[in-house]
């Protein structure tokens, strides 16, 4: 078993930005693409972005014990992380990096014990974060209020992470992670 990064926040809080820099900057870490009942977004892509099922393909998927973990995030709307791909990252001997919901994060967290590094990006306010889903321009009204709703319960559990990052500033935020990384996997840039 290999070593796993986990990343959480709330929706709009920057953690798939931050993930991606990091990315960039360390070859040796790789994307863990998790699995969706939801249908795709924009430009995203199926085995790219996420791997896209229906809502019967993925209880299918949980039947068959295929799933590290999972969870409904939203009614209707199921993420997981696919045994499959863990397996496949760490064939690769590479470390895995995952971009999860808070609560699948603490799950990762327990599951993966000593070997994780947990780390949750925080938003500078809700008020901050509502605008940043808003700008993205890819929900509903209903959906960023269901998501702010959300976020601040997601909040009261970044106490059970092992880092609290803000992400006020970009460069800042990414920078604290880096280091974050860098000691938890012996990695320098």
């Amino acid at each position: 078993m290999g070593k796993v990064v986990i990343f959480s926040a709330p929706s709009g809080s920057g953690k798939t930005t931050i993930v991606r820099a990091l990315l960039e900057r360390y070859p040796q870490l790789e994307f863990s693409i998790s699995a969706t009942s939801r249908a795709p977004r924009g430009c995203e892509r199926h085995g790219k972005d996420y791997y896209f099922f229906t809502q019967e393909e993925f209880m299918q998927a949980v039947a068959e014990n295929r799933f590290v973990e999972w969870e409904e995030v939203y009614q209707g709307t199921c993420y997981g992380t696919l045994r499959t791909e863990v397996e496949r990252i760490w064939a690769k001997g590479h470390t895995i990096l995952f971009d999860v919901d808070v609560i699948g994060g603490l799950n990762l967290r327990r599951i993966f014990g000593d070997d994780a590094c947990a780390i949750f990006i925080m938003p500078p306010s809700i008020e901050e974060l509502r605008r940043r889903l808003e700008n993205r321009g890819t929900d509903a009204p209903e959906v960023i209020d269901r998501r702010v709703a959300k976020a601040e319960y997601e909040l009261t559990k970044a106490s059970g992470f092992d880092h609290i990052v803000l992400n006020d500033r970009l460069d800042e935020a990414v920078a604290e992670t880096a280091r974050i990384l860098e000691t938890f996997i012996g990695i320098r840039q």
